[in-house]
């Protein structure tokens, strides 16, 4: 009885826990400028970057090709975050799927949340896997190999599973807990990935500045790939870090997190994880796997951490999965309480973490990364650019915002169309004209754009006049 009014109670907690799940962000809630420093941080110096690192080595780039393509690649990244998703996300204050079902109409929403939620469970599930190969590793836990794509061992499970369950803890916590979680592990974690390097340096060959370049092109960017893996060039790099996060700023997911801030000007703090993730992170977890592969040691996150920092690479590689999974699942969560509007975010979110969980046991997601982050962004991507044209270009060519959610209208077929014509257009040139991945996200966008602005013209000028009460835009000017 005792323990059934405790459960009682935890429930009734959990459930006045207010993430603004259906409305916009009340004034009082806004965050600071360093709350979003510390979340961009803590979500881009995180454990998926001991994966990607590596994956560039193996893709043979050169040193001046990476150097040269992480810096103009997460510069437009940077842009992408502050010039077209933060306006929007500061004018609505809504997260980005009440914002979208405005646009979609609730039944085109429902399958544009299923996917978006499948692919946010997948991506938290890597980071899950990343944390796992550091938690197992003090037990004598048989690592994933490159090529892995199963679970390999019954380690390997436990502890997938006891790390998925402390992650979906923290993401039930909410936007504040992840982001104080980030801002206390941002700092100690980026100086670990800097130590790590600089621990294994001598161990290449270096002994001063000027033996660097040279052990760069000699022994970790060389320029030859390894067997099976396609050589990339200066451009898949530019493309590749500009779209790592082509879902979070393009794409709009992050309307969820940015609508949390005073001015728009916030989405500029992006940097401080491009720069310090996807670039100084990027180059450390690089140089450790050139180190592993010289002594030919395991190529984990877990091993190339310990093999640079021991003990503290362990607790850095854990830490960093953390949190970039917790507000990954956070995100998920919030695409399906949409769809099941009467329960509860914590419970959406627990069962997203299930989901979460048993993707992470695979360890073929981690280890190929690249591709799926490109092909997780591109199918995101076309609803990113139908916010986008739906708030700014709708409105300047005479035609109505929001038109699905003021005619009342189940389905918007103009931005189903915007987003399956533009998978199709990018599937084609795939196919027929052998683009990369990588490079498809770009033209892809304005295909949407365009698609979905013609189709709204055709889709206003030749609807009945309407008779039904206007619908107030949800909108806070």
């Amino acid at each position: 009885m005792a323990q059934s009014s405790r459960m009682q109670a935890l429930a009734a907690r959990l459930d006045a826990l207010n993430e603004f799940d259906r409305e916009p962000v009340t004034p009082d809630r806004l965050q600071g400028l360093g709350s979003f420093l510390g979340f961009y941080a803590g979500e881009h110096v995180a454990g998926t970057e001991f994966v990607i690192g590596p994956l560039f080595v193996a893709h043979g780039v050169a040193a001046a090709d990476l150097i040269g393509g992480l810096l103009l690649g997460n510069l437009l990244a940077v842009l992408s975050w502050a010039f077209i998703c933060a306006p929007i996300a500061v004018r609505t204050r809504l997260n980005l799927y009440w914002q979208l079902r405005k646009i979609t109409g609730p039944y085109l929403l429902v399958l544009y949340n299923l996917v978006n939620a499948l692919m946010f469970c997948f991506l938290a599930g890597s980071m899950i896997s990343v944390a796992a190969t550091a938690v197992g590793m003090p037990f004598d836990m048989k690592m994933p190999g490159l090529d892995d794509l199963y679970p390999n061992s019954v380690g390997w499970v436990l502890t997938v599973f006891f790390v998925g369950a402390v992650v979906t803890v923290f993401a039930i916590l909410g936007f504040e807990k992840i982001a104080q979680l980030g801002k206390v592990a941002a700092p100690w974690m980026f100086l670990v990935f800097v130590a790590c390097a600089l621990a294994v340096l001598p161990q290449l060959g270096v002994h001063s500045w000027s033996d660097f370049w040279r052990v760069a092109q000699e022994k970790i960017w060389t320029g030859e790939p390894m067997p099976g893996r396609v050589k990339f060039t200066f451009w898949h790099v530019v493309f590749f870090s500009w779209f790592t996060n082509m879902a979070m700023h393009i794409g709009m997911a992050d309307l969820t997190v940015l609508r949390y801030a005073r001015k728009w000007t916030y989405g500029f703090a992006s940097a401080a994880g491009m720069y310090l993730g996807h670039f100084i992170a990027w180059i450390a977890s690089g140089i450790l796997v050139a180190a592993a592969l010289e002594q030919g040691g395991d190529v984990a996150p877990g091993p190339i951490a310990y093999l640079g920092a021991g003990v503290a690479g362990l607790i850095a590689v854990v830490i960093a999965g953390w949190t970039t999974a917790n507000p990954t699942i956070y995100r998920a969560g919030l695409a399906i309480q949409t769809i099941t509007p009467n329960w509860k975010r914590w419970k959406v979110t627990l069962a997203v973490g299930a989901v979460t969980t048993i993707a992470a046991l695979f360890p073929a997601i981690m280890m190929r990364l690249l591709d799926f982050v490109a092909l997780y962004g591109l199918l995101l991507m076309p609803m990113g650019a139908v916010i986008f044209a739906d708030f700014w270009l709708l409105p300047r060519l005479g035609l109505r915002s929001y038109y699905a959610e003021w005619r009342r209208l189940l389905f918007s077929w103009p931005a189903a169309v915007a987003w399956g014509g533009t998978l199709l257009v990018c599937g084609l040139l795939n196919l027929l004209l052998g683009w990369q991945i990588f490079f498809l996200g770009l033209p892809g966008w304005f295909v949407a754009v365009a698609l979905y602005v013609g189709l709204s013209y055709l889709q206003q000028r030749r609807a009945a006049p309407v008779t039904t009460p206007e619908v107030t835009a949800n909108v806070t000017k």
